[in-house]
């Protein structure tokens, strides 16, 4: 079945108006007629049954829900990627693929080593950028919420999300640390994932990170890039909570 996305403020009703935007994806991309079946998500977590009821490529196109669908069994471990900011595909692509894999939050890192650097306009656009992304993501996977996506933020928001949620257990991507991610993330039904640029964290970055409560762990002796370090340290911590695999 296909499926749109619709934030929650979009829905109000029995009867839900497409944006432009929206009824040209049904209509031009999938080609839907009127009377065909989507499912609808609101990136919170419902979804429902609806029915296409106008031509599609019209702007008055609209959906009319049917019935809300039963809820995804809460996942077993919750996962905030904490991603060093990286050149842009490889932003989008960690993003993309995470939001796959399940992540609830993605926070871009401002990292000392970080090859990218962007002001507070600059971060909010591309903070933009990977929301749709995000949402096209879950789209596709099947997923019903939609990761949240923060504006590229330092080290202070990582710590006071910490300090926020107690129970949450923070682990830092470290190359030279003999405990692996693995051991280090059993039984962690939360869990903050904090994952360096190219060239890793620097050593005093390492040093505050511990002092603000992460705990370092390793993924094993090869190196790899920030991007794949990241999607395969989020894979590892979905599956040894039974998550993934």
């Amino acid at each position: 079945m296909h499926r749109l996305f619709v934030p929650p403020e979009q829905l109000g009703g029995p009867r839900i108006r497409l944006t432009p935007e929206q009824a040209r994806h049904l209509g031009t991309v999938l080609r839907l007629k009127p009377g065909e079946e989507i499912e609808v998500f609101d990136g919170k977590g419902a979804r429902f049954r609806a029915w296409l009821t106008d031509a599609p490529e019209l702007d008055a196109a609209a959906l009319r829900i049917a019935e809300a669908l039963p809820e995804f069994p809460v996942r077993a471990v919750d996962v905030v990627l904490v991603q060093a900011l990286a050149k842009g595909e490889k932003m989008e692509l960690v993003v993309q693929k995470a939001t796959e894999l399940g992540a609830s939050r993605i926070v871009p890192l401002a990292s000392e080593r970080a090859v990218v650097r962007l002001d507070l306009e600059r971060g909010g656009s591309r903070a933009a950028r990977w929301r749709r992304v995000a949402e096209e993501a879950a789209r596709q996977c099947g997923r019903a919420d939609v990761p949240r996506i923060d504006e590229p933020s330092g080290w202070d928001a990582v710590f006071g999300l910490l300090r926020d949620e107690p129970l949450r257990r923070g682990l830092l991507l470290d190359p030279e640390e003999t405990l692996r991610l693995g051991q280090a993330a059993r039984g962690a039904r939360r869990v903050l994932l904090a994952v360096g640029p190219e060239g890793g964290f620097s050593p005093e970055e390492r040093a505050r990170a511990r002092q603000g409560g992460l705990l370092p762990a390793g993924l094993g002796p090869l190196v790899l890039r920030t991007e794949t370090a990241g999607l395969a340290a989020l894979a590892v911590v979905l599956h040894v909570s039974g998550e993934l695999g």
